[in-house]
């Protein structure tokens, strides 16, 4: 019964995200301050019901439950806590519900903060952010349901992808995510100025700490990325039957000790 609760919380967000697209817009075109503050109320709303459907979606994991065909795909009975959480964004579906998260708390984060920003301009700002958040959960939910059911479930799964298996991926998809779903205040900003017809500095000093928010969020994961793959999860790789250069002190020995195998294997990609 849990799980079906994290679906219709993804299609209540959908709701949410929808009059969040509409009403602030109309209002704003009107000059109604009741209809331009609902885009405050729907962005806490849709960000409640999207950080509901994850917490079910990680309850899934860490309880093993493999009635969820997501679950049986990417966790396993004996996986540590930690790659039982991570293995939530290990994968397709499960990413794509972390991606909503983080716009929809951009979204919140406007709407609780944003109280410096003309009410005409907020409003129209969230509006494009709710566009956003409606195309997403769109595409969840037809295409990329995180909650499809196994009948009958199976004893186990099929495990994480071993090249995801690493701390490094608690931290790195995430902050990655912070910094690219965040630019899409930058987006949103930039087209509720369109609207308004003004571009100008004003505005500059308005988009300017939401776009710094992303941007450090986005170095910080990219700074991860180019020590942890090259550290770890290549060093792991190349374990696991990739092909690996004969090092320079063993070229031209004849040493069996220096002999390096060559195995065919799939390479897995995130």
């Amino acid at each position: 019964m849990i799980v079906e609760l994290g679906h219709y919380a993804l299609v209540l967000a959908l709701f949410m995200a929808l009059l969040q697209a509409i009403l602030p817009l109309v209002g704003a075109a009107r000059g109604q301050l009741a209809l331009m503050a609902l885009a405050d109320n729907t962005a806490l709303a849709q960000l409640g019901f999207v950080g509901l459907a994850f917490a079910i979606l990680m309850h899934a994991y860490v309880t093993s439950d493999f009635s969820v065909l997501n679950v049986v795909e990417n966790s396993h009975t004996t996986k540590p806590l930690l790659y039982k959480v991570t293995g939530v964004w290990g994968n397709h579906e499960g990413s794509m519900v972390l991606w909503v998260l983080i716009l929809s708390l951009y979204g919140a984060a406007v709407a609780l903060f944003g109280g410096n920003l003309p009410p005409r301009l907020r409003a129209r700002v969230l509006a494009v952010q709710g566009m956003i958040g409606a195309a997403f959960l769109l595409f969840i939910l037809l295409t990329s349901n995180p909650f499809v059911r196994v009948v009958p479930a199976p004893l186990d799964g099929n495990g994480l992808n071993p090249l995801l298996q690493d701390p490094g991926l608690a931290f790195h998809p995430p902050f990655l995510y912070l910094g690219y779903v965040g630019f899409s205040m930058a987006f949103s900003f930039a087209v509720a100025a369109l609207i308004e017809g003004r571009v100008d500095p004003a505005w500059a000093r308005w988009v300017r700490p939401w776009t710094l928010a992303a941007w450090c969020a986005l170095t910080f994961g990219i700074a991860m990325g180019s020590w942890w793959p090259t550290t770890s999860w290549a060093g792991a790789a190349g374990g696991r039957g990739i092909r690996s250069r004969t090092p320079r002190s063993c070229r031209g020995s004849p040493a069996p000790r220096c002999s390096t195998r060559r195995s065919s294997s799939r390479s897995a990609t995130l």
